[in-house]
């Protein structure tokens, strides 16, 4: 009778195993952006092109020349530029968040003529790329007199916040049972009470991750915010950056420390938020 022998020897090695192949994982995710930092920390124009990605001097003046950067008027244009980007980003995350709780729950929980029809209208929205309604959001900004503005950047970006927010609830709240909203409603709570206190609280990892997603999309656009925007003042920093790549000459040290302090906000949050990103992302997104 032969018996099946397990030792400690061979767990080892595959602990030894899984431990280098993530050493060599982040190693390469890690690589380029290593590379980014030893740019913005090079000294002048002209930085080592060595595989090493330690640079072999440290100086801050591109971080100086990107912070302090200002126009022919005198106006401190990055200070312009984060504020700009922190109110779109805010405020895109705010108005789709708003809008889309009460819409993703209503279609979650109620059955109404055209519900189908309304999430695949808004499915729609996420298949076509922003490029392919920059024309007529040009127009219909164009019309309204929005062009130029952060208020019409909001409203662009919007769009398609809106639809992904809901969505995403939308899956999230189909997780949740319903006889906790019986049991409240058996209480006496209201319909409003039951959402607001029973509902809402349940999907904190879900909303978290939502509107994780929504500023980061809004935070990190370009090409709409490019096309909309003329007024070097109101570019969001994405805009700003593109600037430091020129037809004939990139200012790569500029551009390296422009793209490290524009990710400092997004690292933030997903600091901040990082508990509730496999919660609430793996509940929210595999519902139909």
């Amino acid at each position: 009778m032969s018996t099946l022998k397990t030792g400690r020897p061979p767990s080892l090695l595959n602990s030894i195993g899984s431990h280098c192949a993530l050493v060599m994982a982040s190693a390469a995710a890690l690589y380029p952006v290593l590379w980014v930092v030893k740019m913005a920390l090079s000294p002048g124009q002209s930085f080592d092109s060595s595989p090493s990605p330690i640079p072999t001097a440290i100086s801050f003046e591109h971080f100086v020349a990107v912070t302090t950067h200002s126009d022919g008027a005198g106006t401190w244009l990055f200070g312009h530029q984060l504020f700009n980007s922190l109110l779109v980003a805010l405020a895109t995350t705010a108005v789709g968040m708003l809008l889309s709780c009460t819409a993703a729950y209503a279609f979650s929980r109620q059955r109404f003529p055209g519900r189908e029809a309304g999430l695949t209208a808004f499915l729609l929205t996420q298949i076509f790329p922003g490029v392919v309604m920059m024309i007529p959001l040009y127009l219909l900004l164009d019309a309204a007199g929005l062009l130029d503005s952060l208020s019409g950047l909001v409203l662009v970006y919007s769009t398609t916040s809106v639809p992904f927010c809901t969505w995403m609830l939308k899956g999230y709240f189909d997780t949740i049972p319903r006889d906790l909203e019986e049991a409240a409603i058996m209480d006496g709570a209201s319909s409003w009470t039951t959402f607001w206190r029973v509902i809402l609280p349940l999907a904190r990892p879900a909303l978290a991750v939502t509107a994780l997603f929504s500023f980061m999309t809004a935070w990190n656009e370009f090409i709409l915010a490019a096309t909309l925007m003329n007024d070097e003042s109101m570019f969001t920093l994405p805009v700003a950056l593109q600037r430091y790549v020129g037809e004939y000459q990139t200012d790569w040290g500029s551009f390296a420390a422009g793209a490290l302090l524009v990710s400092v906000p997004v690292m933030a949050l997903f600091y901040a938020l990082q508990k509730h990103l496999v919660g609430g992302l793996t509940a929210g997104a595999v519902k139909g």
